[in-house]
């Protein structure tokens, strides 16, 4: 038989079997109240008992429980943040910036001074507006959809309009090391696969004056028998790499001759630089690519290493 509870007291059936037993009729609560039936259940012997050591357990459990669940609903947003709603607001800033620098080219204007800067001697800069685009970047491995305008600068504003060139270090075509980075996920993500580029793939520059064309070094001959780690990992008769991982502290991957300070620049290089793993930012993914060769624009044409290229 089930209990009924009235007034705070408990009647069972084992309280309700004569006359005159606990429970025939319900006591009333005077007005004041004496601080039975107030949240406080009677005892097996029909004493009352207040709140034991078990509920405030339980009640420290749910408000844990509830404040997991809020941070967890936190947290959730704050990804879709990053990974989704970052990728809409950077896309519509850089296509700003790409109109921009096409309209700015169609005028004939150019960023670079409209000069062929392939021979510029080193140390001579072009001071470029931070967050300005002065050319487009192309990985035809990545598809023909991957095209995007290089701006100035690597700060967070600059790096959520587009990848970003280190100010200081080469431009394109420019004997020394031409060093961008980009972020890897969310904001845009123009790196994301950048872990999939192998030895021998094409990296394309585009200016408002020329057409260059980067290879990432490292031993395509190795590629298949000793895999992409190693293939990369080799270095050329300069002592650079075509991809290494580093501490975010290793800037020196940029330098004009990269991870050789000393060195005197004898070639025109790339770099590229984002964050590794995927989803965080303690590492560096580092890829380095040489130049192979270069081509005046013209009109509408694009390079041979990209689909449909005739230069």
């Amino acid at each position: 038989m089930t209990s009924k509870t009235t007034g705070g007291w408990d009647f069972g059936a084992s309280g309700a079997s004569g006359p005159g037993a606990l429970g025939a009729t319900p006591p009333v609560e005077p007005p004041g109240g004496t601080g039975f039936g107030t949240g406080s259940a009677p005892s097996g012997d029909g004493r009352p008992r207040g709140h034991g050591a078990g509920d405030a357990v339980r009640t420290v459990v749910r408000g844990i429980g509830q404040l997991l669940i809020t941070l967890g609903l936190v947290l959730l947003l704050f990804v879709v943040y990053e990974v989704w709603v970052s990728n809409i607001y950077a896309h519509q800033r850089q296509d700003k910036v790409k109109n921009n620098y096409q309209a700015a080219v169609a005028k004939g204007q150019d960023p670079l001074k409209g000069q062929d800067r392939l021979n510029l001697p080193s140390g001579k800069q072009v001071v470029l507006p931070a967050g300005q685009g002065f050319a487009n970047l192309y990985i035809p491995t990545f598809g023909k959809d991957f095209a995007w305008t290089i701006v100035e600068g690597t700060n967070d504003a600059d790096l959520e309009r587009g990848p970003g060139h280190y100010p200081g270090t080469a431009i394109p075509g420019q004997i020394g090391n031409f060093s961008v980075a980009g972020h890897r996920v969310g904001k845009g993500e123009p790196f994301l696969n950048l872990d999939q580029l192998n030895p021998g793939d094409d990296i394309v520059v585009q200016t408002a004056a020329n057409w260059y064309v980067y290879q990432v070094l490292g031993d395509k001959s190795l590629l298949k028998s000793k895999g992409q780690a190693v293939a990369l990992g080799t270095a050329d008769s300069q002592g650079v790499v075509g991809r290494e991982i580093v501490s975010p502290s290793q800037v020196s991957v940029i330098d004009k001759v990269p991870d050789h300070p000393d060195a005197s620049p004898s070639r025109a290089l790339l770099t590229l630089t984002t964050c590794h793993p995927k989803y965080t930012a303690n590492q560096r993914l580092i890829i380095h690519a040489a130049l192979v060769r270069s081509v005046p624009a013209k009109g509408s044409a694009t390079p041979k290493e990209m689909a449909g290229g005739t230069l």
